[in-house]
């Protein structure tokens, strides 16, 4: 059972690493458009792009910690502090994907979107700048 509960330890770390090289390798990523398409696009509409790409690459970066978290939690460390733990990772990923929402959006998540936004493709933002 110990050996059991090591490999599935060392499986959430995993999890959990590729979750810290996403954000890492998104940010990174998202700056390096950005500034390649600074000379071109004015400044404000860069912002936005990176500002996108950066929470896109946060949110699914989060979703593999939390993974992580979960696994280990659940299998390995049963303690009250382990449960917190998850628990507070995971209200913090909630607020993040609601105000990352608001703030790239202008709306809530189930605010009904402008009859101008709702005809447009969601998979294509007008600010979007592709380099």
């Amino acid at each position: 059972m110990e050996l059991f509960k090591l490999i599935i330890s060392i499986i959430g770390y995993g999890i959990e690493s590729v979750g810290v090289f996403i954000i890492a390798w998104g940010t990174i990523r998202s700056w390096r458009r950005s500034m390649a398409v600074l000379p071109f696009k004015g400044r404000d509409v860069v912002f936005r792009h990176f500002q996108h790409n950066f929470a896109q690459v946060t949110l699914v970066g989060m979703d593999f910690l939390i993974a992580g978290d979960i696994i280990r939690t659940v299998v390995v460390d049963h303690t009250l502090e382990a449960i917190a733990s998850l628990a507070l990772l995971v209200a913090i990923r909630t607020a993040l994907v609601f105000t990352l929402h608001l703030e790239l959006e202008g709306r809530w998540p189930w605010q009904p979107a402008p009859a101008a936004e709702a005809s447009a493709d969601p998979t294509e933002p007008e600010s979007q700048v592709r380099p």
